[in-house]
């Protein structure tokens, strides 16, 4: 695995995020603009968590991945797991979600759930290599507001 430091994004990453959310992941959301990003800070300064490369002199410091985990008090919820294409295969998107996971520990958190496009099938073998298993019986329902 690459050498990676992981911890929560600054106000100062928010706009950089955004950016390697357009060329890492996949699809976006109607919250995908910095203000609904700095809503998210905001609220929760530690859910935004971010992997950066370290001790490569080619790619140090370079946002390698991104992860939010989200907690209300009650559920814990994993959005925006993406990795840097020219990172992809090197234990990043595992390492971040072991981060996530200690953060849900940490607060009192029992269960994870993540929001996984259907057709990102790239996606479900990441999920499923680390133990996260769809539930047929649940769709999610959306509705934009405002």
């Amino acid at each position: 695995m690459t050498d990676l430091h992981i911890g929560p994004a600054s106000t100062t990453d928010l706009g950089a995020v955004l950016d390697f959310w357009k060329a890492a992941a996949e699809g976006t959301s109607i919250s995908d603009d910095l203000a609904g990003v700095e809503r998210l800070h905001e609220r929760d300064p530690e859910a935004l968590l971010l992997a950066r490369c370290a001790g490569c002199d080619r790619c140090e410091g370079e946002l390698a991945g991104t992860v939010i985990a989200g907690f209300d008090g009650w559920r814990c919820h994993l959005y925006r797991l993406a990795v840097h294409p020219g990172h992809r295969r090197r234990g990043i998107g595992a390492a971040l979600l072991a981060a996530a996971e200690e953060r849900f520990v940490a607060l009192g958190g029992r269960r994870g759930d993540a929001m996984v496009l259907d057709r990102n099938e790239r996606a479900h073998r990441v999920w499923g290599a680390v133990g996260y298993r769809p539930e047929e019986q649940w769709t999610r329902w959306v509705k934009p507001l405002g």
